[in-house]
């Protein structure tokens, strides 16, 4: 595609003695091997020097096989970077054309392997472009965004605004920022609209340029301090837009004389600048314009096709290339340039380390020559890694001048150095062969040092492994070492799922060992979401095919491949996949989005999980309509129950719905009951729901319950009355409670008849009147209650209750009227130890004795201690 123009120097700058490329008999005049140099010159042939620091070199990607029709410059190009797939528009909109000639939108690999063919039918694009996420953004004229995946699918569309609608678009630009890949639109109204991430479209309109009544001569997009900036040039002048204002801005130690500028390049970091001036010199500076790196005149007036930054990272030197029709310059710091002829319409793709350069037939990368290879391969070098790469060789050949190398590297001390400097320098070599020999360079130095660690060999050897698997010609990704690097691994890997290229990128985790989640499992879910979308296979084949792949492989997720078959509306076979799926917490949403909700409960209701349940039983309720809502949950019993206890706290005339229907009246009774508390504050309104419940209780056949809920009913009735008559709180107070009322107020009488009424047991009702005239302290009247007849209770209650009132005078009137069995337990509650000992002796009872003799303290109750132990010893001698 590009021979190298006749340079009068070799790579030292000196002339050289025959044409580039052929191999030199120029010899150092430092003691190095001929057969070095020869070798050296041969390899160095391609390489290129600008100034006296750096070097260039071009060499051969691919041999390009795509059957183009037409040439380049007759078709709208976009190149992705990092070894990015390039798109060509056929037949854009000219008026040369016939109007009835449909453009073709084709999609090829770096390779030149075909990836997707459409037939254009939307409206005239202005531009092309790659996405970071390599999505093809096809920018319209009415301002449209037409994004398209790697194989020609839509994926979606968005727009760049109303105004720019009405003004229609000039020209455009893809660019990327750290946030995303952005959009800028230069208008008819030669107004600037950007969007900074397509992803989340916000869009900017950028403030107008004073006088502007024509399209500027060429324009850019710039990224500093994360904000985008436009940069334009207006005849001899440029203006920067930010998001508030316009300024003039002036390059530094620009060559005067210049009256337009007629093209510009910012690099693939955004932070320098090249500019093209109509008087033939290029200025190159920092993005933002405040320092001047140098200036160049290539002695060409012609505005360049293009133009771009050509530097590698960590490089100090800093060149553009730029590109006319049949010429292609290098240019730097330098007074010299390097020049190559093109033979055919070519096309510059700006990388992080370099360019690479497309035509019909060839693709070629050209960049600076790396430290490490340029320090090992240049004529004459006797750097480490250079010794030791011809140490090696001479060591094959059995030659016993690898001794005399390797014995020199070692007297240097550097033979630590010589192996990194292989290692490095096989990163930066696209050739296997030269690869192999630089590590088994490096291989060879490593056995000749105690303590070199391996790691940065071994990683390097499964680096490569990776890059020229991926540079395959069938694969079409030619990414450089840092490239790669840059890029990471987990990047590659989504890339080559992007193009399906799934065998090789799980062969490629296995090799790496990459943890499952992160390589196998994600890949092979990714295959299972494009093996949905095969639309001529039976839904049984792909989801029997899926699982047989994918098994109980961790991390894979069955409900996310069977939302994507969904989405291509394959119901079926999402149903079939969530089979597989063993957490029903994922099962169960997709179910219910796929209105599939009857399935969706009886996954629910195998998973035992009640919030996922109650999900679905409110998903339900809000889709059935009421009966075939009730009908489903009466063939899910737990369904149901859980239903019922979600509206016993949220939906009650629900609830009372439910048991109607089911007619059940045993439910139904207790559920009047709980509203007559709940809901009802009237008396009325509350015994006619107490006779509601009993009515249902009857039904049920309950007596018990609905006898219990007519005396409540009466109870509520004497409570309204009594508080009538009596007044104070009587409602809602229990039997007991209202007895005690009633006793408490001195209503002895109502409270007896109340308790004849309600059937109180007489043991019941002493004990009610006991405490209450107890709480009332009212002593004379509990005495005449004691006898007013025999207490059915005993009274002992009335000792208890005297001395909880700690009132022992009382209690011990009470005392000697307790029954025999317990006259014990009396005595010793009212203080009388000595009684009480005299009692348990004369019943001769060993239990009633202990607890006496519990009760004796050392200093007032020894005698009666004594009196119970005499007692013990002649029971047993008895």
């Amino acid at each position: 595609m590009a021979a190298a123009a006749a340079s009068p120097r070799d790579p030292h700058g000196r002339k050289r003695k025959c044409r580039p490329g052929a191999c030199s008999g120029w010899v150092s005049p430092r003691r190095f091997p001929a057969a070095v140099c020869t070798s050296m010159d041969c390899y160095t042939a391609n390489w290129n020097p600008l100034g006296d620091s750096a070097f260039y070199r071009k060499y051969e990607l691919y041999s390009m096989d795509w059957d183009l029709k037409e040439e380049l410059r007759d078709c709208l190009v976009a190149a992705a970077p990092y070894g990015g797939p390039i798109a060509l528009l056929r037949n854009p909109w000219r008026k040369e054309k016939a109007a009835s000639v449909r453009p073709v939108l084709d999609i090829y690999s770096a390779s030149g392997m075909p990836l997707a063919s459409l037939l254009w039918k939307s409206g005239p694009v202005v531009s092309l472009g790659w996405s970071a996420e390599e999505e093809l953004l096809c920018v319209q004229e009415d301002g449209a965004v037409l994004v398209y995946g790697l194989h020609g699918d839509f994926r979606r569309h968005f727009s760049m605004g109303n105004e720019v609608l009405q003004n229609r678009v000039l020209d455009a630009r893809i660019f990327h920022t750290e946030f995303g890949s952005g959009v800028a639109i230069l208008t008819g109204a030669h107004r600037f609209t950007l969007s900074a991430n397509v992803g989340d479209l916000k869009l900017r309109r950028m403030p107008e340029v004073p006088g502007l009544q024509s399209a500027p001569s060429c324009w850019t997009v710039l990224c500093q301090d994360r904000v985008a900036h436009i940069l334009l040039a207006v005849g001899p002048d440029l203006y920067l837009l930010d998001h508030a204002a316009c300024s003039a801005v002036t390059p530094p130690g620009l060559a005067p004389g210049v009256s337009s500028f007629l093209q510009m390049a910012v690099s693939f970091t955004y932070r320098h600048l090249a500019l093209f001036t109509d008087t033939g010199y290029i200025w190159m500076g920092t993005a933002s314009l405040k320092e001047k790196l140098c200036e160049f005149n290539c002695n060409i007036r012609a505005a360049p096709k293009q133009m771009v930054w050509c530097s590698r990272p960590r490089s100090k030197e800093r060149a553009v290339v730029v590109a006319w029709e049949r010429r292609l310059m290098v240019v730097g710091d330098a007074p010299e340039s390097i020049q190559f002829v093109l033979d055919e319409d070519s096309y510059l793709v700006p990388e992080l380390d370099g360019v690479r350069i497309f035509s019909r037939s060839t693709h070629e990368f050209l960049h600076e020559v790396p430290a490490a290879s340029e320090e090992i391969f240049k004529i004459a070098s006797m750097a480490p890694g250079a010794l030791l790469l011809e140490a090696q060789k001479e060591y094959e050949k059995e030659s016993q001048k690898a001794d005399e190398y390797l014995r020199e590297i070692q007297e240097l001390g550097q033979l630590t150095q010589a192996v990194q400097q292989c290692i490095e320098a096989a990163g930066h070599e696209h050739q296997p062969d030269m690869q192999k020999s630089l590590l088994r360079a490096a291989s060879f130095g490593k056995c000749f040092l105690d303590r070199f660690p391996p790691d940065s060999f071994v990683r390097m050897c499964q680096d490569l492994r990776v890059l020229n698997a991926i540079r395959d010609y069938h694969i079409g990704i030619p990414l450089t070492y840092s490239q790669y690097k840059q890029l990471t691994i987990q990047v590659l890997l989504d890339r080559l799922v992007l193009r399906r290229l799934y065998p090789l990128a799980i062969q490629i985790c296995e090799y790496l060992r990459l943890p499952e989640v992160q390589g196998v499992s994600r890949i092979l879910a990714h295959w299972a979401c494009y093996k949905v979308q095969q639309k001529d296979v039976s839904d049984e084949d792909v989801a029997r095919a899926i699982n047989q792949k994918l098994g109980d492989t961790p991390g894979v997720s069955y409900s996310d491949i069977a939302a994507r078959a969904y989405g291509c509306g394959r119901t079926e076979l999402a149903i079939k996949l969530l089979e597989y799926e063993p957490r029903s917490g994922e099962q169960v949403p997709l179910l219910l989005k796929m209105k599939r909700s009857k399935l969706a409960l009886s996954k629910a209701i195998e998973s035992g999980d009640t919030d996922l349940v109650f999900t679905v039983l409110l998903h339900l309720k809000n889709e059935l309509n009421r009966g075939d809502f009730f009908m489903t949950l009466r063939n899910q019993p737990m369904a149901l129950s859980l239903y019922r206890q979600f509206c016993k706290h949220q939906e009650l005339e629900t609830l009372k719905d439910l048991y109607n229907q089911d007619d059940n009246h045993q439910e139904l009774g207790s559920f009047h009951i709980r509203a007559s508390y709940a809901a009802e504050e009237r008396i009325e309104g509350r015994v006619a729901a107490l006779q509601t419940a009993a009515d249902a209780f009857y039904k049920a056949k309950n007596e018990f319950a609905a006898k219990a809920t007519e005396d409540q009913m009466r109870l509520l009735r004497l409570q309204r009355r009594l508080e009538d008559e009596l007044g104070g709180q009587f409602l809602d107070l229990s039997l007991h409670d209202t007895v005690t009322t009633l006793i408490l107020g001195g209503h002895n009488k109502r409270a007896e008849q109340l308790a004849r009424d309600f059937r109180i047991p007489d043991k019941r009702l002493w004990w009610l009147k006991l405490t209450a005239l107890a709480d009332l302290e009212d002593w004379e009247e509990l005495e005449k209650f004691s006898k007013s007849k025999k207490s059915p209770i005993g009274y002992l209650p009335f000792v208890e209750i005297c001395i909880k009132q700690h009132n022992k005078y009382e209690a011990k009137k009470y005392a000697s009227r307790v029954s025999p069995e317990q006259k014990v337990k009396a005595l010793l509650l009212v203080g009388d130890v000595a009684q009480a000992a005299d009692v348990a002796i004369e019943h001769r009872n060993e239990a009633e004795l202990s607890l006496v003799l519990s009760h004796c303290t050392g200093a007032t109750d020894g005698a009666t201690a004594d009196k119970i132990q005499r007692a013990r010893a002649q029971a047993q001698k008895k």
